[in-house]
């Protein structure tokens, strides 16, 4: 049996197969790596998925809740949003009681994205669950949103 703790300067870490970090970053690529390939075909990337899921999702929104909901920092959703309307995949309008604000809006060709890969992101998704479990994966989503409150 292989030790999970291993000693480093004088205090044990977990094993790097026990690691929190590794561990989330590991699944994380096993997780992306078919949606990756998926959007490979669609010429955006998996930001600019997130952002046109976030939209699609939520409606309209400033860029501020945006960014959070996409799980991007601003200067990069700010970066992501600008390719997106040059595509024509989303729209940016001031917003009409505070001219400093801009709410982002996904287009009806950005819907189109979405829905040409809907079929695929749904099988993506069922694979998942087919080897996790149903229970074990909602069990998994709530732990993970645990980690929210770290």
């Amino acid at each position: 049996m292989i030790d999970d703790k291993e000693p480093v300067g004088g205090r044990a870490l977990p094993s790097t197969r026990r690691s929190i970090p590794i561990a989330l970053i590991r699944a994380r690529e096993k997780v992306m790596a078919p949606i990756r390939e998926m959007l490979a075909e669609t010429g955006i990337t998996e930001q600019q998925w997130r952002i046109l899921r976030v939209l699609e999702e939520f409606g309209p929104q400033d860029a501020s809740s945006l960014a959070d909901r996409a799980c991007l920092l601003l200067p990069s959703q700010t970066r992501i949003v600008q390719t997106l309307l040059e595509k024509g995949l989303v729209t940016r309008q001031a917003d009409e009681k505070d001219r400093r604000k801009q709410t982002v809006a996904i287009t009806e060709a950005g819907r189109a994205i979405i829905h040409d890969n809907l079929a695929e992101a749904q099988s993506i998704a069922a694979r998942i669950e087919d080897v996790i479990g149903k229970d074990r994966l909602q069990e998994l989503l709530d732990i993970l949103d645990d980690f929210q409150k770290l």
